[in-house]
């Protein structure tokens, strides 16, 4: 019989569709020092993208309920990826991101109707939920102890972010299958296509 946590993975799982090549997963360990990078600047996002649904849609109660604790949670994140870097001699710098989130934000409904607040929920949901597979598959390679464990628990957090980001949705909008189908069309092919850099939302490194 399947665990609370186990069953809760395989739901978002089975909601992504398509799993992390393994391309990408043999390109981390000469890319770990990227991958940390990228991880912070991922985590430093998601906090400021919490605090700024809070600053466009203070009226909604939940949002904001759910918003807060997740904008914090994500900090503390970012505080841990910087003393794993710190601890291992890797410094904090400027990368640019790959096209992933900014592809899936592009088709975002635009204006400032409810639409677009559902479709940001939405996409939230999924790059929570890709983040969520990632790290579990990051685990059958990584060679770091301390980092194995981390990522573990970055696993439960992420798995919780990903139902906020879809119950606000589904609370806004009622009916959101057609959006998600939609948005998950664009990430799959994103994840399953080549990519020219290496990222932790990246696709399959194409060099």
């Amino acid at each position: 019989m399947l665990s609370p946590q186990t069953h809760d993975l395989q739901m978002l799982i089975d909601f992504l569709g398509v799993p992390t090549p393994s391309l990408w997963l043999e390109a981390c360990l000469d890319n770990l020092p990227t991958l940390l990078i990228d991880h912070a600047h991922c985590e430093r996002k998601a906090a400021a993208t919490a605090v700024n649904f809070i600053s466009k849609y203070p009226e909604k109660k939940e949002l904001v309920a759910a918003m807060s604790p997740l904008a914090r949670e994500e900090l503390l994140h970012f505080e841990k990826v910087l003393q794993f870097m710190t601890e291992r001699q890797i410094h904090f710098t400027p990368l640019p991101p790959c096209n992933y989130a900014q592809q899936m934000h592009k088709h975002v409904t635009k204006g400032g109707c409810n639409q677009r607040l559902v479709d940001q929920l939405i996409v939230g949901a999924i790059i929570e939920a890709r983040s969520c597979e990632r790290f579990n598959a990051l685990l059958s390679v990584l060679e770091d102890p301390l980092l194995k464990k981390f990522y573990s628990s970055l696993v439960k957090s992420e798995a919780r972010h990903f139902q906020d980001y879809l119950q606000l949705a589904t609370l806004y909008g009622k009916n959101i299958e057609e959006r998600c189908n939609f948005f998950m069309q664009i990430e799959n092919e994103l994840i399953s296509g080549e990519d020219k850099v290496f990222r932790f939302h990246s696709g399959i490194p194409c060099h």
